[in-house]
């Protein structure tokens, strides 16, 4: 999932989406540790996702959070 992707969605979205792909990391370390996947680089990617999508969800926190101080 591109960055501009990751910025269309709403607030809501993002933490189902965190939720979902944390999920499916765990399911793939998981697997990868009982027997090798197909294609390990789907491990990184996933954690790369989640950390793009933790991310956005934190500054747009920062940001309704500065929003309220005003």
């Amino acid at each position: 999932m591109k960055q501009n992707i990751v910025n269309d969605l709403t607030t809501d979205e993002i933490r189902d989406r965190i939720a979902e792909e944390r999920a499916n990391y765990t399911k793939l370390k998981m697997s990868h540790a009982v027997s090798p996947i197909e294609n390990p680089l789907k491990i990184k990617s996933s954690r790369r996702l989640i950390a793009r999508l933790e991310t956005e969800f934190k500054k747009r926190a920062m940001a309704s959070s500065s929003e309220t101080k005003k």
